[in-house]
């Protein structure tokens, strides 16, 4: 029994000196094992920057200048028109492939399914718990709200709808990327074969 005691005891004396030893420094963030992974190499977005001359890290693009991966369609605003256009001069890039059929089918079940259904049907998850109705089945003879027939959108019009969103639908713009979008718009196409 004195055993244990002292064993207690001496795992106590051990513990209080390590705490005490420990809180000597305030500023010490104690053991630190990867110190690159505390202080960032590069600098923060609106720290000084005595690199440029106007002494500031977030700098203006230059002018005439993309982005790398971004592709800009401000030639079809969130408009009427801009639908219009966008469904007579938009067309799809990418190369009709399984593997990018195979892309938009994964991308149109996570994102889009739950409303429009897994066949396109306006069936989804959601239309069916009630939670939302008129969703527009993408064969068959069901209307658009802004005209023509949703199985006779095309590529420029859907792509259009998934950036912008309409009615309920909200923008996908920032879920997907051009290509995931275009991606879709190609699956969504198929879904539009079907009797």
């Amino acid at each position: 029994m004195n055993k244990n005691k002292v064993v207690l005891a001496s795992f106590c004396i051990l513990a209080s000196a390590v705490v005490f030893s420990a809180c000597k420094d305030p500023q010490s963030t104690g053991l630190e094992y990867a110190r690159n992974m505390y202080d960032p190499i590069a600098y923060n977005p609106d720290q000084p920057n005595k690199n440029f001359k106007n002494g500031s890290t977030a700098q203006t693009p230059p002018a005439n200048t993309t982005p790398v991966g971004f592709n800009k369609y401000d030639d079809f605003p969130n408009t009427k028109d801009g639908y219009e256009a966008a469904g007579a001069n938009l067309v799809n890039p990418l190369p009709e492939t399984e593997q990018n059929l195979i892309a938009g089918k994964h991308l149109f079940t996570v994102f889009c399914s739950p409303c429009h259904g897994e066949k396109g049907d306006g069936q989804g998850h959601l239309v069916k718990i009630e939670k939302i109705s008129g969703i527009p089945s993408y064969h068959g003879d069901a209307a658009s709200s802004r005209g023509g027939l949703m199985k006779d959108l095309s590529a420029g019009k859907i792509y259009h709808t998934i950036e912008y969103g309409l009615n309920n639908m909200g923008s996908h713009a920032s879920q997907l990327s051009p290509d995931e979008r275009w991606k879709v718009v190609m699956y969504v196409q198929q879904l539009q074969k079907i009797q």
